[in-house]
């Protein structure tokens, strides 16, 4: 697995730009005339970030004028997910070709529309808060961590900042209102992180509502 960027980072941005081509399979397929999946994916998280775009081309700038293979930033290539050129272009080739739709999103700011993400990458990019929320709180190991659920959610407030809160609460509201069915909404909660299934007798939509609620609730205290 590949390591966690750091916002610190010389290529922060870059790394999470080719963690989107690890969730596709390791290869480029963009074109000079459309992004492939990978990209397309990356383009519809950051069409709403264009700043995040924006650092993207930068750090691509100092990549490819740096070198893929320059001593100086070996050890921060070295944590970059291997992703495997297409056919016929190098490695510095393909990334030039993502530049360019990187310019061409900047260049047209229209946010995309809000679909349901397609892949686990996809998910933990758009709901980042509820991310944290599923796979600190309710992973594999939930019930050697907490009695209860109420016990793990009261952890989660007590470290949780106004603005985190304000986030899952957002990142809740959207997930209910794009899934359409249980299956998808499972789907997604595992990707999140959730390994554990929600009280019983309660469904997974319920659930998340009434965490909306008990989040709203203590904001209010």
């Amino acid at each position: 697995m590949a390591s966690l960027p750091s916002p610190g980072s010389r290529f922060h941005e870059v790394q999470e730009l080719l963690a989107a081509y690890a969730a596709h399979e390791y290869t480029f397929t963009d074109t000079p005339e459309s992004p492939g999946s990978a990209l397309s994916a990356y383009l519809r998280i950051t069409s709403t970030a264009p700043q995040r775009v924006a650092t993207a081309v930068h750090q691509l700038d100092d990549l490819l004028r740096t070198g893929l293979f320059s001593p100086e930033i070996a050890d921060e290539i070295a944590l970059f997910p291997e992703i495997k050129p297409s056919s016929g272009r190098s490695a510095e080739d393909c990334l030039r070709i993502v530049r360019e739709h990187l310019v061409r999103q900047l260049h047209n700011s229209t946010p995309k529309s809000r679909t349901l993400p397609h892949n686990a990458w996809e998910r933990r990019e758009r709901f980042p808060e509820l991310n944290q929320f599923l796979g600190a709180y309710f992973h594999q190991d939930f019930s050697d961590e907490y009695a209860s659920y109420k016990d793990a959610i009261d952890d989660y407030l007590s470290g949780a900042s106004e603005n985190d809160l304000d986030r899952l609460l957002r990142d809740i509201t959207e997930l209910l209102s794009m899934t359409t069915t249980d299956r998808h909404l499972k789907q997604t909660a595992s990707d999140l992180g959730m390994d554990v299934s929600p009280p019983p007798g309660v469904g997974l939509r319920k659930w998340l509502n009434d965490v909306a609620g008990i989040v709203s609730r203590y904001q209010l205290k």
